[in-house]
């Protein structure tokens, strides 16, 4: 199935989030270390997506995409084992939802979109940190999609969450005749105190 993958979201809020990570420091066709300060936005429900969902997620899915998933393109991607499903849900409403897959070493994201009425409003954001929270040094430790090389709006997006363009993809989505971008964030661990550290620290301590 080809990856359908398109964020739609304002320039303004992009221009929001890159702001907040500089003062923190830290398949159909389609496009689509996090250190991310939420404030003035909704908190989201982040949860699996289940068979009751669907009406919600296919209205979503129709006003979000120039080519839409059908019901069947997701009934036959989360039929897979290794396909997963998730929404982000506000006062019993879906504002938003991705599919992704689980692979040997990464995790590739298939579909995100959120609702008209709740863009703008951090939905993406925190479904973003809740997909990079499942990585680890140990055994998925990055996340991988493709993007429409004009989507520049998502692209800014994805790269205030910490993704990078690593590979230009000739003629990846066909039929609009348009290249891609290959997305990619990577797993940071935490910084540990080194053995250097806990000495000093303890120098502090005694003379202090």
């Amino acid at each position: 199935m080809m990856m359908n993958v398109l964020v739609i979201i304002l320039v303004n809020k992009v221009e929001m989030l890159l702001n907040t990570v500089k003062r923190s420091q830290c398949h159909k066709e389609g496009d689509v270390k996090m250190s991310i300060q939420i404030s003035d936005e909704i908190r989201v429900h982040i949860r699996w997506l289940v068979s009751r969902d669907m009406r919600e997620v296919l209205e979503i899915e129709h006003k979000s995409f120039e080519f839409p998933w059908t019901e069947e393109d997701y009934h036959r991607c989360l039929r897979a084992r290794n396909c997963i499903g998730m929404v982000a849900e506000y006062n019993n409403e879906i504002a938003g939802y991705m599919i992704y897959e689980l692979c040997k070493s990464k995790i590739q994201l298939l579909n995100l979109a959120t609702a008209k009425q709740f863009r703008r409003l951090g939905v993406a954001t925190q479904m973003m940190a809740k997909l990079i929270g499942k990585l680890s040094s140990q055994k998925r430790n990055r996340i991988t999609f493709e993007i429409r090389e004009t989507n520049l709006v998502a692209q800014l997006f994805f790269r205030s969450v910490g993704f990078r363009a690593t590979q230009i993809l000739k003629d990846y989505f066909e039929e609009m005749h348009e290249d891609a971008y290959f997305m990619q964030y990577r797993y940071t661990p935490e910084p540990t105190e080194t053995e250097y550290d806990k000495a000093h620290n303890r120098i502090i301590q005694y003379l202090s």
